[in-house]
């Protein structure tokens, strides 16, 4: 069933068109991947499926009531709190109505005889309402993604929102995407603020999401295993593609053959016919050639696609070779305050080595690569550059940038003999072409910004590259680019990334950090990650043997107990009566607390009718009642078997 459709949709912004005649159709339960370079117009797109923006021209038509969840590119929490106030912002009514729900009961309890047919009315008409919008499902929701994305739901409901890092506010801001209501979901590159482990679990939730879910996103394995759609946006339209994103990559590349073929084709067919009609207009063919003119003039002629310029370019050189051990750790030690991050780690950077640095959100990653590079003193031990090593920092805050300053100065500031031409050529490598080199970098987008970082780095000839998510501002192209680029180069480089494709095409080692220490595997990431999957499979098969083990001492136990328990006094088959039957009844108020749970639970009791909401008002106290008195049945077990516990007999 269609539930999206965009026919012919076209958006302008003046004079400038950012997308043409776009259409294309989404199905309820499809997974779409959004791809296309920066500035193609990925985040327009959203404003239009979500009708925050109107096309110029064009229809969008929406299954009706269609609830779709966007979050803000800024991250409004609204007047929520606390974390898990922010990550159930679309369950605000529901949660108020929840509280006023406990308010009436207990109004309702208190008034006894005086109760009113209004006063039920009003009750069961909300309890009808909970219960359709999903009332007894939400907190445990929330509760699943919070803590999925790395959070302690529990410790939510008491942490500030207003002390959260910038990573964490967009983690939150997911989570409450996640955990909405929505038939829609629209997801902004989720697996920027993602480690390794928390976008592994994104895969696996959206797998078993039921709503349709479109993602724009750089990270081609996340794509690859997410999306079943993919839609290029490029030369101010888009393309819808079927499959993942290796799909995708297969079909956009024999499309473009296709259609080289066909226009090569049709060019051969034109210059024929040319040739044909340049020899016969004077003569006695001369109407078989206008004719053929005729025809050639009416001919729609093929072409390109609008082009969208050359992708970036870099190429990363060295000025010095530097040795061969380009950085040496030694027993090192990293602490912030009184928490130790890192403890003993010993290991050498050699030159040619792409090492990927990973490691959980918050374990320490970037710390450790300020210790790494000088920036910062170790607790204990050493980190020192080898001889003749000059490192270079890409940092991920992008706070290597100059601030306030135009593109161009921050290329002059470096080249101060290069002309305007060579500044403007070496921009024009990075996307950055006219009066856009003189924009201060303080209103440049991220994408931008990690260009102009890029740019920088590229003229400091650096023999060790320290890579902090390089890769979170850019492209799929650009991504691609410097991928070659590192490829290419011939110096060191450490880098950490969350982009598994990015890591498995690059690093010929890894440095694997958690728990306070680090691993150092001698292969690429694509073995590391066999590995690791082995290890946890072989831990999980030692802990449900532990667990087997576990229980069957627990029986052997009892079976020991039972034995023991043939011999002992009268005072004590006394006391196992007693608590035998405070057990059962225990196990009769459990029973009758079902029975009125699946009673209140009856559609039956919501038809709106006068006698439904007493019956149900009726139902919920008895149903406390019953609860107060399993309570209290519970104490009474408890103590029935504490003077067993005491009237026992020692085994001899």
């Amino acid at each position: 069933m269609t539930i999206l459709s965009l026919s012919d949709v076209t958006v302008e912004f003046g004079d400038t068109t950012l997308l043409e005649k776009v259409t294309f159709t989404v199905a309820a339960g499809e997974r779409w991947g959004i791809v296309g370079r920066n500035g193609s117009g990925k985040t327009t797109l959203f404003s239009l499926i979500a009708g925050t923006l109107a096309p110029a021209r064009g229809t969008i038509a929406r299954q009706a009531g269609l609830r779709i969840a966007m979050l803000d590119q800024y991250r409004d929490f609204g007047d929520a709190v606390t974390v898990w106030d922010a990550a159930a912002l679309a369950y605000r009514g529901l949660a108020a109505l929840e509280r006023n729900l406990a308010r009436q009961g207990e109004q309702l309890a208190a008034l006894g005889d005086r109760v009113t047919q209004e006063d039920l009315d009003r009750y069961g008409h909300d309890q009808e309402r909970f219960a359709h919008e999903g009332g007894y499902e939400f907190h445990a929701r929330v509760d699943k993604v919070l803590q999925g994305l790395g959070f302690d739901a529990e410790e939510s409901k008491t942490r500030a929102v207003s002390g959260l890092s910038g990573g964490e506010r967009g983690r939150v801001g997911l989570a409450a995407q996640l955990a909405a209501p929505a038939d829609l979901v629209l997801l902004d590159e989720p697996t920027n603020h993602l480690d390794l482990e928390t976008t592994d679990w994104l895969k696996q939730y959206l797998g078993e999401f039921g709503e349709t879910v479109m993602v724009i996103s750089h990270d081609r394995a996340f794509l690859d295993d997410t999306v079943d759609h993919v839609l290029h946006l490029s030369g101010r339209t888009a393309t819808a593609y079927r499959g993942g994103y290796s799909a995708f990559v297969t079909q956009r590349d024999e499309r473009r053959l296709a259609l080289d073929r066909q226009i090569a084709k049709q060019g051969k067919l034109i210059a024929k016919q040319e040739e044909y009609i340049r020899r016969n207009m004077a003569g006695r063919m001369s109407a078989q050639a206008k004719g053929r003119k005729a025809i050639l003039q009416r001919l729609p002629r093929l072409s390109a696609p609008p082009g969208e310029g050359e992708a970036m370019s870099l190429t990363l050189e060295i000025a010095a070779r530097g040795g061969d051990q380009a950085l040496v750790a030694d027993r090192l030690k990293v602490t912030v305050g009184d928490r130790v991050l890192l403890r003993g780690f010993s290991s050498v950077a050699r030159r040619g080595d792409v090492i990927a640095l990973i490691g959980p959100n918050g374990v320490g990653k970037t710390t450790l690569l300020a210790t790494l590079l000088g920036h910062r003193a170790p607790a204990s031990g050493e980190a020192k550059l080898g001889a003749g090593v000059a490192a270079e920092w890409f940092r991920q805050d992008l706070s290597q940038i100059p601030v306030d300053k135009t593109v161009y100065d921050c290329i002059a500031d470096l080249r101060p003999m290069w002309n305007r031409g060579a500044i403007q050529n070496h921009l024009g490598a990075f996307g950055f072409s006219g009066d856009e080199v003189l924009r201060s970098t303080s209103v440049l987008s991220g994408g931008e910004r990690a260009r102009v970082a890029l740019a920088l780095m590229t003229l400091r000839n650096a023999n060790l590259l320290v890579l902090d998510e390089p890769t979170n501002h850019l492209d799929v192209e650009s991504i691609e680019a410097v991928e070659d680029a590192i490829e290419a180069y011939e110096g060191t480089v450490i880098l950490v990334s969350h982009d598994r494709a990015f890591l498995r095409e690059l690093s010929t080692r890894v440095w694997a950090f958690e728990g306070g220490t680090i691993e150092d595997y001698g292969g690429p990431f694509v073995e590391w990650e066999l590995a690791a999957a082995e290890r946890r499979a072989r831990r999980d098969v030692d802990r449900q043997r532990d667990d087997l083990a576990a229980r069957d001492a627990v029986r052997s136990e009892a079976r020991k107990s039972a034995a023991a328990n043939k011999a002992e006094e009268e005072a004590e088959r006394g006391a196992r009566r007693e608590a035998s039957a405070r057990e059962r009844e225990v196990h009769r108020l459990e029973a009758r607390i079902a029975e009125l749970t699946e009673a209140l639970a009856s559609p039956a009791l919501y038809d709106g009718s006068a006698d439904g909401a007493r019956r149900a008002g009726g139902l919920d106290r008895e149903l406390k009642e019953a609860r107060r008195a399993l309570d209290l049945a519970m104490a009474r077990w408890n103590e029935a078997v504490e003077a067993l516990t005491a009237r026992s007999v020692p085994r001899r």
